[in-house]
């Protein structure tokens, strides 16, 4: 790992982003980037559209071909709505941005050190060929080749969804299957200004907006949003769009209008990823010129919402002999949400500061309970041992 910085002087990477990527030229700068930084850069498809173009993933990180016991996993997914352009072009950037300037820029370099980054530029290809720079407000190229909307596909708690198609398939298994779980996560959208979190659902069938849902997590979900919203120069004021009224920049999904079938509430209620939506430019598809100021707004916000995957409480669950315990569940009081433990016995509880009780139980073990204070700034270290449940009881533990 890293130990230091080369130099204080940053690489000279704030050229302007002077065009849109097609897929081919997508598919060779990811390339070109794995190449060029073969140590830290690597470069995987979770699989492919209904046209069979590659849902292309660079993966970032000090040790990108190791499993570093500990290290969180963090993703961003751009473009799932074709003709919603600028996220595709700031993870690009991003990408090339973090790689240029690991060993150079200590925050830089502390990001790529000690979280695993997984950035899929585009989650809709087939969209993205159809659609038409400076289209901003129409739908041409939203949907994908089958023209669904795949962020109205993915299985919902309350309402059916339609037929999956094969990037939602695709991606629900990468969110699902990742060893470990995604801590953190963002999708990037355009037509607004705002950090949507959950739920972007409610159970209300005949009233389209104005409800608002509260997921288990919320109070965390609003410092999420809040941590992106208030690192934008100008999200936080709400009103930068024509219509929009968004207090702090921030809004949960269903009171602003509902969304069926939704990535985000996937995530959080399937994995243990903590996903919000970012919608980072009032024009869905804004012409290339606009692309430098695109990055300027973004990329402080950018990395300060990475950094959110390091709050709150992690550790391990191991038992008295030191073998991880997998699939454990990590409840706290109050909080009726489960975040479990990965196959190593890891485990990542994002949360706002506050005092904690958290209980830890597996089938076979006695369950162990232990109060915490979670402060603001790095998590909070907490590994836990759990005993056989031969001698039946609850540990407490302070």
């Amino acid at each position: 790992m890293w130990s230091g910085v080369r130099s204080a002087t940053l690489v000279n990477f704030e050229s302007p982003m002077d065009r849109y990527h097609s897929y081919t030229e997508l598919q060779a700068f990811l390339g070109q980037l794995a190449k060029d930084y073969p140590n830290l850069a690597r470069v995987y498809d979770v699989g492919t559209s209904v046209e069979g173009r590659k849902l292309t993933v660079i993966q970032i990180s000090d040790r990108v071909r190791e499993r570093e016991i500990g290290e969180p996993k963090f993703k961003l997914v751009g473009n799932m709505h074709g003709n919603e352009a600028v996220g595709r072009e700031l993870l690009l950037h991003l990408a090339k941005y973090l790689l240029e300037n690991y060993g150079r820029d200590s925050r830089v370099t502390n990001l790529v050190d000690s979280t695993d980054i997984h950035l899929m530029p585009s989650m809709n290809p087939d969209g993205f060929e159809l659609a038409r720079e400076g289209d901003c407000t129409g739908l041409t190229g939203r949907a994908n080749k089958n023209n669904v909307d795949l962020n109205r596909n993915f299985p919902d708690q309350f309402w059916p969804s339609g037929n999956l198609q094969k990037e939602t398939l695709a991606v629900m298994n990468w969110i699902t299957n990742a060893m470990p779980n995604f801590v953190l996560s963002a999708n990037l959208h355009g037509g607004s200004l705002v950090a949507n979190y959950p739920y972007d659902d409610h159970q209300y069938k005949d009233i389209s907006a104005g409800v608002y849902s509260a997921s288990p997590d919320d109070a965390t979900f609003k410092a999420l949003a809040k941590s992106y919203s208030y690192s934008h120069p100008t999200m936080h004021y709400g009103r930068q769009c024509n219509g929009d009224n968004f207090p702090d920049g921030i809004t949960n999904g269903a009171d602003w209008y509902t969304v069926a079938g939704g990535m985000q509430d996937f995530n959080y209620l399937k994995s243990n990823t903590f996903e919000i939506t970012l919608e980072v430019s009032c024009c869905k598809y804004p012409n290339k010129n606009q692309l430098p100021n695109f990055w300027k707004e973004n990329k402080e916000a950018l990395l300060n919402y990475m950094e959110q995957t390091h709050i709150g409480v992690k550790g391990t669950v191991k038992t008295a002999s030191g073998s991880p315990v997998a699939n454990a569940s990590v409840k706290v009081s109050g909080i009726n949400h489960v975040v479990r433990t990965s196959d190593q016995g890891e485990y990542w509880r994002l949360l706002t500061p506050g005092n904690y009780q958290i209980t830890f139980t597996a089938p076979g073990y006695v369950p162990v309970v232990k109060d915490v204070v979670v402060s603001k700034g790095p998590a909070q270290v907490l590994n836990v041992t759990l005993g056989s449940n031969v001698n039946k009881g609850i540990m407490t533990m302070k």
